[in-house]
Protein backbone atom coordinates (compact mmCIF):
# COMPACT_ATOMS: atom_id res chain seq x y z
CA UNK A 1 0.00 0.00 0.00
CA UNK A 2 1.27 3.42 -1.13
CA UNK A 3 2.29 5.75 1.53
CA UNK A 4 0.28 9.30 1.41
CA UNK A 5 2.69 12.24 2.30
CA UNK A 6 1.76 15.56 2.90
CA UNK A 7 4.55 18.03 1.87
CA UNK A 8 3.54 20.93 3.47
CA UNK A 9 3.03 19.51 6.68
CA UNK A 10 6.59 18.76 7.35
CA UNK A 11 7.89 21.71 5.65
CA UNK A 12 5.44 24.18 8.47
CA UNK A 13 7.08 21.75 11.40
CA UNK A 14 10.42 22.08 9.95
CA UNK A 15 9.61 25.87 10.07
CA UNK A 16 8.55 26.07 12.80
CA UNK A 17 11.12 23.93 15.30
CA UNK A 18 14.05 26.34 13.09
CA UNK A 19 11.93 29.04 14.29
CA UNK A 20 12.23 27.70 18.25
CA UNK A 21 15.97 27.24 17.47
CA UNK A 22 16.98 30.46 16.39
CA UNK A 23 14.83 32.12 19.41
CA UNK A 24 16.50 29.43 21.55
CA UNK A 25 20.12 30.47 20.30
CA UNK A 26 19.68 33.86 20.32
CA UNK A 27 18.69 35.40 16.90
CA UNK A 28 17.17 38.68 18.04
CA UNK A 29 19.12 41.19 19.99
CA UNK A 30 18.36 44.42 21.43
CA UNK A 31 19.05 48.21 21.54
CA UNK A 32 18.76 50.71 24.29
CA UNK A 33 15.56 53.14 24.15
CA UNK A 34 15.06 56.42 25.56
CA UNK A 35 12.47 55.68 28.15
CA UNK A 36 10.82 58.70 28.85
CA UNK A 37 9.41 58.63 25.45
CA UNK A 38 7.42 55.15 26.41
CA UNK A 39 4.92 54.61 29.27
CA UNK A 40 4.01 51.49 30.84
CA UNK A 41 0.65 51.05 31.78
CA UNK A 42 -2.30 48.88 33.33
CA UNK A 43 -5.80 49.56 31.76
CA UNK A 44 -8.97 48.28 33.70
CA UNK A 45 -11.04 45.70 32.18
CA UNK A 46 -13.96 44.72 33.01
CA UNK A 47 -14.86 44.69 36.90
CA UNK A 48 -11.46 43.55 38.27
CA UNK A 49 -9.48 42.63 35.83
CA UNK A 50 -6.43 44.42 33.97
CA UNK A 51 -4.51 44.36 30.45
CA UNK A 52 -1.23 45.91 29.97
CA UNK A 53 0.13 47.82 27.00
CA UNK A 54 2.80 49.95 26.57
CA UNK A 55 2.68 53.54 24.41
CA UNK A 56 5.74 55.34 22.57
CA UNK A 57 6.07 58.89 21.61
CA UNK A 58 7.45 59.06 17.86
CA UNK A 59 6.17 62.39 16.96
CA UNK A 60 7.10 65.59 19.60
CA UNK A 61 3.09 66.24 19.28
CA UNK A 62 0.63 65.79 19.94
CA UNK A 63 0.61 63.84 23.31
CA UNK A 64 -0.02 60.02 23.12
CA UNK A 65 -1.01 60.17 26.70
CA UNK A 66 -1.40 62.81 29.57
CA UNK A 67 -1.05 62.48 33.10
CA UNK A 68 -4.04 63.46 35.26
CA UNK A 69 -4.73 65.39 38.47
CA UNK A 70 -6.03 61.92 40.16
CA UNK A 71 -3.04 60.19 39.72
CA UNK A 72 -4.30 57.96 36.54
CA UNK A 73 -2.78 58.68 33.09
CA UNK A 74 -5.06 59.82 30.09
CA UNK A 75 -4.62 57.64 27.03
CA UNK A 76 -4.92 60.61 24.78
CA UNK A 77 -4.03 58.94 21.37
CA UNK A 78 -7.45 57.96 21.40
CA UNK A 79 -8.73 61.35 20.54
CA UNK A 80 -6.98 61.11 17.08
CA UNK A 81 -5.45 59.59 14.01
CA UNK A 82 -2.13 58.39 16.06
CA UNK A 83 -0.44 57.10 13.06
CA UNK A 84 3.03 58.04 12.82
CA UNK A 85 2.58 59.92 15.93
CA UNK A 86 2.34 56.97 18.80
CA UNK A 87 3.52 53.15 18.50
CA UNK A 88 1.14 51.32 20.77
CA UNK A 89 2.14 47.67 22.03
CA UNK A 90 -0.65 45.65 23.44
CA UNK A 91 0.22 42.00 23.58
CA UNK A 92 2.61 39.45 23.30
CA UNK A 93 3.22 40.18 19.55
CA UNK A 94 4.36 43.73 20.67
CA UNK A 95 5.80 42.97 23.88
CA UNK A 96 8.27 39.75 25.66
CA UNK A 97 10.69 39.25 28.04
CA UNK A 98 14.78 39.53 27.77
CA UNK A 99 17.03 38.67 30.05
CA UNK A 100 20.31 38.01 30.72
CA UNK A 101 20.79 38.82 26.73
CA UNK A 102 18.06 35.92 25.81
CA UNK A 103 14.65 35.97 24.73
CA UNK A 104 12.62 34.20 26.90
CA UNK A 105 8.78 34.15 24.92
CA UNK A 106 7.20 32.51 24.92
CA UNK A 107 8.48 30.52 28.07
CA UNK A 108 7.70 33.28 30.10
CA UNK A 109 4.89 36.06 30.09
CA UNK A 110 3.68 38.93 31.26
CA UNK A 111 0.81 39.81 34.09
CA UNK A 112 -0.72 42.21 36.00
CA UNK A 113 -1.76 41.86 39.85
CA UNK A 114 -3.54 44.16 42.04
CA UNK A 115 -2.27 43.94 45.05
CA UNK A 116 -4.19 45.75 47.88
CA UNK A 117 -3.74 49.33 46.45
CA UNK A 118 -0.64 48.51 44.12
CA UNK A 119 -0.47 47.07 40.33
CA UNK A 120 2.37 44.39 39.88
CA UNK A 121 3.70 43.85 36.68
CA UNK A 122 4.69 40.20 36.71
CA UNK A 123 6.75 37.53 35.03
CA UNK A 124 5.79 34.25 34.99
CA UNK A 125 6.13 30.63 33.71
CA UNK A 126 4.20 27.28 34.16
CA UNK A 127 7.81 25.85 34.99
CA UNK A 128 8.35 28.10 37.72
CA UNK A 129 6.53 28.01 40.62
CA UNK A 130 8.27 31.82 41.98
CA UNK A 131 7.25 35.00 39.85
CA UNK A 132 9.75 37.94 39.59
CA UNK A 133 8.59 41.45 39.61
CA UNK A 134 9.02 43.86 36.71
CA UNK A 135 7.24 46.57 37.55
CA UNK A 136 4.56 48.47 39.85
CA UNK A 137 2.19 51.62 40.32
CA UNK A 138 -0.34 52.78 42.79
CA UNK A 139 -4.25 52.26 42.11
CA UNK A 140 -5.86 55.73 43.35
CA UNK A 141 -9.47 54.81 41.92
CA UNK A 142 -10.65 52.68 39.31
CA UNK A 143 -11.61 54.50 36.39
CA UNK A 144 -12.13 52.76 33.08
CA UNK A 145 -10.56 56.13 31.57
CA UNK A 146 -7.53 56.11 33.55
CA UNK A 147 -4.98 53.89 33.37
CA UNK A 148 -2.67 53.15 36.38
CA UNK A 149 1.39 54.02 35.17
CA UNK A 150 3.70 50.76 36.17
CA UNK A 151 7.27 52.04 37.08
CA UNK A 152 9.65 49.48 35.95
CA UNK A 153 11.77 47.49 38.99
CA UNK A 154 15.56 48.86 39.30
CA UNK A 155 17.55 47.05 36.37
CA UNK A 156 14.76 46.60 34.47
CA UNK A 157 14.19 48.87 31.53
CA UNK A 158 12.59 48.68 27.64
CA UNK A 159 14.54 47.60 24.68
CA UNK A 160 13.83 47.48 20.90
CA UNK A 161 13.79 44.21 19.38
CA UNK A 162 16.66 43.99 16.53
CA UNK A 163 17.37 41.19 14.05
CA UNK A 164 20.99 41.83 12.39
CA UNK A 165 20.94 45.22 11.64
CA UNK A 166 16.78 45.39 11.33
CA UNK A 167 14.77 47.37 13.87
CA UNK A 168 11.40 45.56 14.69
CA UNK A 169 7.87 46.45 15.65
CA UNK A 170 8.72 44.89 19.56
CA UNK A 171 9.82 45.96 22.39
CA UNK A 172 11.23 44.30 25.30
CA UNK A 173 11.20 44.22 29.04
CA UNK A 174 14.75 43.96 29.62
CA UNK A 175 17.13 43.03 32.25
CA UNK A 176 20.83 41.86 32.23
CA UNK A 177 20.80 39.01 35.59
CA UNK A 178 20.20 36.06 34.71
CA UNK A 179 16.68 34.94 35.11
CA UNK A 180 18.03 32.45 37.66
CA UNK A 181 19.06 35.28 39.85
CA UNK A 182 16.09 37.36 39.65
CA UNK A 183 14.71 34.13 41.01
CA UNK A 184 16.57 33.62 43.80
CA UNK A 185 16.50 37.47 44.65
CA UNK A 186 12.42 37.01 44.23
CA UNK A 187 13.19 33.97 46.82
CA UNK A 188 14.93 36.02 49.44
CA UNK A 189 17.97 33.74 48.99
CA UNK A 190 19.90 36.35 46.60
CA UNK A 191 20.86 38.81 49.60
CA UNK A 192 24.60 38.77 51.34
CA UNK A 193 24.91 36.34 54.27
CA UNK A 194 25.96 38.95 57.25
CA UNK A 195 29.68 38.48 58.23
CA UNK A 196 29.42 36.92 61.71
CA UNK A 197 31.93 38.72 64.29
CA UNK A 198 33.87 36.47 66.32
CA UNK A 199 32.14 35.88 69.87
CA UNK A 200 34.09 38.00 72.32
CA UNK A 201 35.76 35.60 75.97
CA UNK A 202 33.90 37.51 78.77
CA UNK A 203 36.47 39.14 80.51
CA UNK A 204 37.66 36.80 83.69
CA UNK A 205 39.71 39.68 85.85
CA UNK A 206 42.35 37.78 85.71
CA UNK A 207 44.88 40.68 84.37
CA UNK A 208 42.11 42.92 86.40
CA UNK A 209 44.73 43.23 90.05
CA UNK A 210 44.27 41.57 93.61
CA UNK A 211 40.19 40.66 94.13
CA UNK A 212 39.23 42.07 97.90
CA UNK A 213 37.18 39.39 99.66
CA UNK A 214 35.11 40.09 102.58
CA UNK A 215 36.08 37.96 105.89
CA UNK A 216 33.07 37.22 108.07
CA UNK A 217 34.48 36.56 111.84
CA UNK A 218 33.41 32.73 112.98
CA UNK A 219 31.68 33.20 116.19
CA UNK A 220 30.80 29.93 117.85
Amino acid sequence: MQRSYLPWVGLALLGAGLVSSQADAGVFQSKGLEQERLVVLGQPVGQSDWKLLVLEQIAAAPKCWEPRSDGLIDPALNRFDFSGICSRYIDSNGYSLRVGEQDLAPRYRLRLERQGDRLALLAMSPSQPTEVLVGRGNIPRRDRDGFVELKLEPGWQLERRMYGERTLSHVYFANSTPMAALIAQANGTGRETPTLRPLEAPSTGLNAGPISLQVIPFRP
